[in-house]
C-alpha cells in the first residue's frame, strides 16, 4: 500500500516534467545535496538542456539527457531557450540553408545558362523576324507599285517589239526597194542588168 501511495504520489512530479536550460553565459554547478551545500559534482554551461523533476522556490531537483540527476539553484533556471542557444541554432540552420542554396544554384547553373542563351537567342531570332516584316512590307509596296505600272502600260506595246518591227520594215523596204529598182532596170534595158 505503501509502495502505491509513493508512485502516486510521484505521477504529479512525472506529469508536470518540464524542459528547463541554463541562463546564458552561466556555469552552474549541479550538486547532490537538495540544499546545493556541497561541492558540485559537475557544471553544467548555458544553454544545457535537462529535465526538471521537481521544483521549490530556491532549488530543483534535475536530470540531464544522460540520466544524470541532482540539484541546482533555482533563479539560474530559465524554461525559454536561452539567447546563446537560440544564436547557434539560427546559425546552424543558415548555414544549412546556405549549403542548400550553394547546391541549388548549382544544380540550376547549367539550366540558367541554357535559359539566358535561349533568351538570347530569341531576342535575335525576334530581330530578325522584325527585319524580314519590314522588308516584306517594303517588297509588297514595291510589287503593288509595279502593279500599277504595269496596268497603266497594259494596252502600250513593248518598246523593243516597236524597234524591231521597225528594223524589219527597213530592211523589207530596202530590199524591195532594191527588187524593185531591178525590175525597172531590167524592164527598161530589154531584160539586161545595168548596174
Amino acid at each position: 500500500m505503501r509502495l502505491l501511495i509513493g508512485v502516486l504520489a510521484l505521477v504529479p512530479l512525472l506529469a508536470a516534467a518540464e524542459t528547463g536550460y541554463i541562463t546564458d553565459t552561466l556555469t552552474l554547478g549541479i550538486h547532490r545535496a537538495a540544499d546545493t551545500s556541497d561541492r558540485p559534482f559537475r557544471n553544467l554551461q548555458s544553454g544545457q538542456e535537462f529535465e526538471i523533476l521537481s521544483r521549490d522556490r530556491f532549488y530543483a531537483n534535475v536530470q540531464l539527457p544522460d540520466g544524470t540527476t541532482g540539484w541546482v539553484k533555482s533563479a539560474y533556471i530559465v524554461t525559454n531557450k536561452p539567447a546563446k542557444l537560440i544564436v547557434a541554432e539560427t546559425a546552424a540552420e543558415r548555414d544549412r540553408l546556405a549549403a542548400e542554396l550553394a547546391a541549388a544554384q548549382e544544380a540550376f547553373a547549367e539550366p540558367a545558362a541554357a535559359m539566358n542563351a535561349l533568351k538570347t537567342e530569341s531576342a535575335d531570332l525576334r530581330a530578325q523576324l522584325e527585319q524580314g516584316t519590314a522588308r516584306v512590307a517594303e517588297l509588297e509596296a514595291q510589287n503593288e507599285d509595279y502593279k500599277s505600272r504595269l496596268a497603266q502600260y497594259s494596252n502600250v506595246v513593248p518598246l523593243t517589239w516597236v524597234g524591231g518591227a521597225i528594223l524589219i520594215c527597213l530592211i523589207g523596204g530596202f530590199l524591195a526597194g532594191l527588187w524593185w529598182a531591178d525590175r525597172q532596170s531590167r524592164r527598161r534595158h530589154g531584160g539586161i542588168r545595168i548596174y
